[in-house]
């Protein structure tokens, strides 16, 4: 498998972390911290970061100041989401998911969701192509 890194953008532009491999080793922390150290997250509600991405696999990282919400939508894959740090209402359909620090729940593919921070929380986002 080769590896790949991703691609520079104007607000990263290091284009120099490796997001597909073999074996990819992430430290939750340190990509907590930078985070919050970029402009998007000290101007906006919300920030995020692709930790791994290949075809099948993409994990993310997102992190929502207190009261941010992700409008509704769908994804093409299954989906997990388990919270790191904080807390989240997850909403699928007319039901509301409390989740917690160390909680976790999974979707099927094309189902309308969307997130609500009660507080600063980062969570885990993994896409599993169908």
């Amino acid at each position: 498998m080769e590896n790949k890194f991703n691609e520079a953008t104007p607000l990263r532009p290091q284009g120099d972390r490796l997001i597909s491999g073999e074996l990819l080793e992430i430290d939750l922390d340190k990509y907590i911290q930078q985070i919050k150290l970029e402009a998007t997250w000290q101007e906006g509600s919300h920030n995020s970061i692709t930790l791994s991405k290949s075809e099948h696999l993409r994990i993310v990282l997102i992190g929502l100041h207190e009261k941010a919400v992700l409008k509704p939508h769908s994804a093409n894959g299954f989906i997990s989401v388990q919270v790191i740090e904080g807390e989240i209402d997850f909403i699928a359909g007319d039901s509301r998911y409390p989740l917690k620090e160390k909680q976790m729940l999974t979707l099927h593919p094309k189902i309308q969701h969307s997130v609500e921070a009660k507080r600063e929380s980062f969570f885990l986002l993994t896409l599993a192509m169908a």
